[in-house]
């Protein structure tokens, strides 16, 4: 995600090393000024691997505190200097608030999600919500239950996210296209139905789900398909 002002470039998703020159080039269509920030949303590969990349640009690094903690965690982030350089060197628990050019920018927690470092970004002034991976347009999420996760705290995390918007904002997913907030009300009635119906099936001692009818709007033609997404919610909520 993208966004710039007069004078600054904030910037969140930054993809795997090899498309940094072209997410740069991008980035200069837009602003000539430099990237400050990084806000990383979680800490996927991703999301994560041009780290390093925009942190040779001078860029300031920011995530919460367990992003860091999983990146140190693997053998690249402890093999080099240059690698440990992609680490976040600013980190929150809860909250982090930025003040650029008149604007208030929550970095906030959601909580156990996607991931158990899951952050939104609010541009107060600008009504511009970024959801990182806990919103998939129009596809169906990925829920990374190595990471402490649930279905049930990926759902809270779409409703936490969506109080405090009103119906003009922008809302922009971890990906594909720029969203709005029926779209992103969508989402969540698809995740309250399917937890609902996998429910009622777990109850009744089924270990198959049908997603038929978000199947049929092409929720599983993305990375998650309805094989993998009736797994994690099995797992999840059969206990």
């Amino acid at each position: 995600m993208g966004f710039h002002r007069r004078r600054w470039c904030f910037y969140n998703w930054n993809q795997f090393a090899p498309l940094s020159e072209k997410i740069l080039t991008a980035i200069k269509a837009l602003s000539d000024k430099d990237i400050q920030f990084l806000v990383k949303t979680h800490h996927h590969g991703d999301h994560t691997g041009g780290n390093e990349n925009m942190r040779k640009l001078s860029a300031i690094i920011i995530a919460h505190d367990n992003v860091r903690q999983h990146m140190q965690s693997t053998p690249k982030h402890d093999s080099s200097s240059e690698a440990k350089a992609a680490l976040p060197i600013i980190t929150f628990k809860d909250e982090l608030n930025l003040f650029i050019n008149g604007e208030k920018i929550r970095v906030f927690r959601i909580g156990h999600a996607h991931t158990d470092g899951d952050a939104l970004l609010s541009f107060t002034k600008s009504n511009v919500l970024h959801t990182g991976n806990t919103y998939f347009k129009e596809r169906y999420p990925y829920i990374d239950l190595d990471s402490e996760v649930s279905v049930n705290g990926y759902i809270n995390a779409v409703e936490l996210g969506l109080q405090p918007i009103d119906q003009d904002i922008k809302v922009i997913p971890g990906h594909r296209k720029l969203s709005n907030k029926e779209e992103y009300q969508s989402f969540l009635k698809m995740l309250e139905d399917l937890r609902s119906k996998i429910s009622e099936e777990i109850k009744a001692g089924q270990t198959e789900v049908l997603t038929k009818t978000y199947d049929a709007l092409n929720y599983g033609t993305g990375f998650i398909n309805s094989e993998k997404i009736r797994r994690p919610f099995y797992l999840s909520l059969k206990d």
